[in-house]
């Protein structure tokens, strides 16, 4: 059938009026110059909207100006230049050739393309919009870039990525569909495989790498070292307290580390930034000494005290015990804050476990060491109850003192099972000062001792062999008590009721009873006085004789 059809188009070539040079020319271009094939033409002349070119025959062709955008009002295209032209029909019926610049182009590209994915060459690109499911790229023709394969990982905001240019692989290719897919993940891949191979080469504890931070987290930051990461611990960042690593770092940034740790099995590697710097302890014991002043800030509050940094990477700890001579602190937060400024008194320094021990209160003066001055033993003192507790009561003397009196201090005859039954917090009462103590911070109280023990002047009042009457207090299994005057108990044991044999003094006596007895011993020292109705009676019954 292409024969018949040569035939006949030479036939309709030879029917017309031409030389015979035309007709071979028509005839060569007839057969073998298909519409859709690739020539090269020469410019030859410039019309207000063709380029006329010489296609190498005896007609010439025309190609539109819009395939020659200009740059700043000025032609690209000029008379003389060799370019490439797709023929879109080989004989116009106005007798030119007509061309397209662009399409030529496009195939060109297209044969590019299809090359590189043979190849599996990169392709260069730039990202030009976003569509369903990815990007849309231009690599001279448009090609589709999916989600999965933009990055190594998931990319939240894509619409930062048009307008940047990069490298891609081919992983898709039809050209009869006019499809094509891209990956830039397999590149990234690849990249990454090469220079992980090369980092690998280089990783060796106390080796200094440059990396990207990575990423952060709450202890330490992630570095890439190319291909490898390493872990940064937060510890490992400064010689001095990091609170969190996004106060020293931002992902992205480029920085010197050096590993301090390489598990080629696990392949862990463990990095330090502050081993490439000096260490600041190295010059503690030059710059401080124990019984120094110093001023610092307060860095770090904990429930046993604060850390106070005294210059970067050299930081102190005052224990709550050291903040105050007369408060009693139950937490740090109380009295400092984060980022205060204070002074303090170097305790300790312990250079091998880097620690130094501080004291607040040793840089302000010890107002117990005056006590004892402004308060001699035997004052008189009145101040309301801050507190009560099972053992006694704490009154308030001064700011930051607080004086005890022991529950065994607060009567001389009441025998008071808690001081709650006597007092409540907020009464004011007066004490005398029995003992201070200044390095315990102790300051002793008694209330009883403010008037003379009645102990002292029971034995000339109630001498022994008194008769003397008395009230039923209180009844035991082994006798029962008697209330001589206020505060003033003896007891009545069960074997001096009477003559006769008693079961129960429950028996005998119920609480309230005023009954007579007779003083049978008495001890001031020991408060004790023992009482008796039978020696009572019989010394009656001697009477009566």
């Amino acid at each position: 059938m292409n024969t018949d059809k040569n035939l006949v188009d030479s036939e309709q070539i030879l029917d017309e009026n031409l030389s015979f040079e035309e007709l071979l020319d028509k005839f060569y271009i007839k057969s073998h110059i298909t519409e859709g094939s690739i020539i090269k033409v020469t410019v030859i002349s410039l019309q207000k909207d063709y380029v006329i070119v010489d296609t190498g025959f005896k007609c010439e062709g025309l190609i539109s100006l819009k395939e020659f955008p200009s740059a700043n009002g000025e032609m690209t295209v000029a008379i003389g230049d060799t370019i490439e032209a797709l023929i879109e029909e080989r004989e116009h019926e106005s007798g030119w050739m007509i061309l397209s610049k662009d399409k030529a182009d496009k195939v060109k590209i297209w044969d590019e393309i299809e090359l590189a994915n043979q190849q599996e060459a990169l392709v260069s690109g730039t990202i030009v919009g976003k569509v369903k499911g990815g990007l849309q790229v231009e690599i001279g023709v448009r090609a589709f870039l999916p989600g999965s394969q933009i990055d190594l990982r998931p990319v939240k905001d894509l619409d930062s990525l048009v307008g940047m240019k990069y490298d891609f692989r081919i992983i898709k290719f039809n050209k009869k569909r006019g499809n094509i897919v891209l990956s830039r993940r397999l590149v990234l891949e690849n990249e990454r495989a090469l220079k992980r191979k090369f980092t690998l080469e280089q990783l060796e504890a106390g080796t200094v790498l440059e990396g990207l931070v990575k990423n952060l987290t709450d202890y330490g930051a992630f570095i890439d070292l190319g291909g490898v990461d390493g872990l940064l611990h937060v510890t490992d960042m400064s010689w001095g307290r990091v609170q969190k690593p996004s106060d020293m770092f931002q992902c992205g940034d480029i920085i010197k580390v050096k590993v301090l740790k390489y598990d080629k099995e696990s392949e862990r590697v463990s990095l330090g930034l502050k081993q490439i710097q000096k260490d600041p302890w190295n010059d503690v014991p030059n710059e401080f000494a124990v019984g120094d002043t110093v001023q610092g800030k307060v860095v770090s509050l904990t429930d046993y005290g604060i850390f106070i940094e005294l210059q970067p990477g050299v930081e102190g700890l005052i224990h709550v015990s050291e903040m105050s001579w007369n408060k009693r602190i139950r937490h740090p937060s109380k009295i400092v804050n984060i980022g205060q400024m204070v002074s303090a008194v170097i305790l300790d320094i312990d250079t091998s476990t880097k620690r130094i021990s501080l004291g607040m209160k040793q840089a302000q003066p010890n107002p117990w060491l005056y006590l004892e001055e402004r308060y001699p033993i035997g004052t008189v003192i009145r101040g309301r109850i801050r507190n009560i507790t099972e053992f006694g009561i704490f009154i308030h003397i001064e700011e930051g003192v607080d004086g005890l009196v022991h529950i065994s201090d607060l009567s001389w005859t009441h025998k008071v099972k808690h001081p709650s039954e006597v007092f409540q917090k907020g009464d004011e009462v007066e004490a005398v000062v029995l003992h201070i103590d200044p390095e315990n911070r102790r300051f002793s109280l008694g209330i009883k001792q403010m008037y003379e023990d009645p102990w002292n002047k029971i034995v000339n009042t109630y001498p022994k062999g008194s008769k003397v009457e008395g009230v039923v207090k209180k009844i035991t299994d082994f006798g029962s008590f008697i209330e001589i005057e206020p505060g003033i108990d003896g007891l009545l044991h069960i074997s001096e009721f009477s003559k006769k044999r008693i079961k129960s003094p429950k028996d005998v006596l119920k609480i309230g009873d005023r009954i007579n007895v007779q003083i049978i011993d008495i001890d001031p020292k020991i408060r004790r006085m023992g009482l008796s109705i039978k020696a009572l009676e019989s010394s009656e019954d001697v009477l009566s004789d």
